[in-house]
């Protein structure tokens, strides 16, 4: 990444519409993610879930598209990038019909295995077919930036406004909102989108597939459900699925791929951003509901005003990028949302304490959209468009892993302390040392390297 000073980009209106359809997608799950948090206990209910099945309702949602995401991204390079995004609007539309409509538990946890389906195949193909309408550069990294920045948006906007929508219209209206927003993308995107081109002829690695799939499953339902013996069969299915990459002619995931070091570090650097950011604001909104007695519309304010900040950060970090380079801004970035952590670890229930936490939040939001941005230009660079929908396979496995995983994580480890609060500052310590570890890993890993008397990528 160049340190030299780029002209900002400029878009033609149909790229500008091409954002709209593609950033407006991402957007619209983001919204959607936020307002079904705020609806879980109402959609259990009103289904007939009680409280021990109400963590399935995320569940169902995150298996699909934390362990299809990878073999998704692949499919989209495949058979075509704007093939994928269309169904998966076709998906999203059913699964949230279906959602809207539930009666039973049985039915409203297919729908959010469909809407976990819906994201598994959106998310690369619509970051991909980004990084494919806009060259490597300035105009990818403000896309990125726009990206990250919307998407941030779409989770302060469901944050503020969830609470209320659910209570005027109901727990059905959290499903249901999606359908004319993917109804409107299904009806432009064919106009404004080309479809990506294939290579020859498509071959599929199925042993491939087959074996990162259940091992990628295996291990998320180990950490959601805390059962050892599930982990280990996933790794042994992951680590049979990379002898089979190494050996495969047509593979999955090629290796070179996956050895890159921008994908590698990059990949390190997205699963702690966004691992540790959503499991601090799960701690946070323990700490300010069960410790101070916060409201839920109170709480949602204290979280969603910060949130302004990770707006700005997304519209800022691809010029910062543009001048510093990637690498300085994703470790100088991961090292302020470690940072600004740290002081909520001394958190107490005194008046002090809350005059820390939000501006601690507004710099911690804004830490991490950069490093998010910061992140997918590190492992989305230097690769050809045929390779695209891998690279944003992996940053978008990356990001549903890691959202996944994180608050298990965390919460066990607060639950540990028979203190509540006591508990959520052990965890939060635990937050920052890893933030804070990685950040250090990464700046190492991402450093230069030079090949007879040349520098390498």
């Amino acid at each position: 990444m160049s340190d030299v000073a780029m002209p900002p980009a400029r878009f033609t209106p149909k790229q500008r519409l091409v954002l709209l359809v593609l950033l407006g997608a991402g957007f619209m799950l983001s919204v959607d993610f936020s307002i079904l948090n705020v609806s879980l206990p109402e959609a259990g209910a009103g289904v007939g879930l009680d409280s021990t099945g109400l963590p399935w309702i995320t569940a169902a949602f995150a298996l699909p598209a934390a362990g299809l995401t990878l073999l998704c991204g692949r499919l989209a390079d495949l058979l075509g990038r704007r093939r994928m995004f269309l169904a998966a609007m076709v998906v999203l539309i059913a699964g949230s019909v279906l959602g809207g409509l539930a009666s039973d538990p049985g039915t409203l946890l297919t729908a959010r295995v469909l809407q976990g389906l819906a994201t598994a195949m959106a998310t690369p193909a619509a970051l991909s077919l980004l990084t494919t309408t806009f060259a490597e550069g300035a105009a990818r990294e403000r896309v990125l930036g726009l990206n990250g920045a919307l998407q941030s948006g779409g989770f302060t906007v469901g944050a503020l406004l969830g609470g209320a929508l659910v209570s005027f219209l109901g727990w059905r209206a959290a499903f249901l909102v999606n359908v004319p927003v993917a109804v409107t993308i299904l009806a432009l995107a064919p106009r404004l989108i080309a479809e990506s081109t294939v290579r020859g002829r498509v071959r599929m690695d199925l042993p491939g597939a087959v074996t990162v799939t259940g091992g990628l499953l295996a291990v998320i339902y180990a950490v959601l459900e805390k059962n050892a013996a599930v982990a280990v069969a996933g790794v042994l299915l992951l680590v049979a699925f990379w002898m089979i990459e190494l050996r495969s002619q047509a593979p999955l995931a090629s290796v070179r791929i996956l050895a890159r070091h921008t994908v590698k570090w990059g990949a390190c650097a997205g699963l702690v951003i966004f691992a540790m950011e959503p499991a601090m604001i799960f701690l946070i909104t323990l700490y300010l509901q069960n410790v101070l007695g916060f409201s839920p519309l109170a709480t949602g304010l204290v979280l969603g005003i910060p949130g302004l900040a990770s707006v700005a950060a997304g519209v800022l970090a691809g010029r910062i990028i543009g001048r510093l380079g990637a690498r300085t801004v994703l470790v100088t970035s991961l090292a302020v949302q470690g940072l600004a952590t740290l002081p909520l670890v001394f958190l107490g229930t005194g008046p002090t304490s809350q005059a820390i936490l939000i501006p601690a939040l507004f710099i911690g939001f804004f830490g991490h959209v950069a490093a998010i941005v910061a992140f997918t230009v590190t492992a989305t660079s230097g690769l050809p468009d045929h390779d695209q929908g891998l690279a944003t396979g992996i940053t978008s496995l990356t990001q549903q892993v890691g959202i996944t995983i994180g608050i298990p994580i965390l919460s066990t480890i607060a639950a540990a302390h028979s203190v509540q609060l006591t508990g959520i500052h052990l965890a939060l310590s635990v937050d920052v040392a890893v933030t804070l570890a990685t950040a250090g890993l990464v700046w190492l890993g991402l450093r230069p390297r030079h090949t007879g008397g040349r520098q390498s990528e």
